[in-house]
């Protein structure tokens, strides 16, 4: 894997539960432990301000 994957958290649609890319590779298929294949991508609480023109 890449350095840039490293910190990278995935959480289930339906649950929440937390999964890592690590995690995720070594399981045979892309499921979490409810059974739900839906995942995105954990955002950092970080709110990104923009400078109004």
């Amino acid at each position: 894997m890449s350095e840039g994957s490293a910190g990278v958290t995935y959480e289930c649609m339906r649950c929440g539960t937390p999964v890592t890319v690590e995690e995720l590779s070594r399981l045979p298929e892309i499921k979490c432990i409810c059974g739900f294949r839906v995942f995105r991508k954990a955002r950092p609480p970080i709110v990104k301000q923009l400078k109004a023109i």
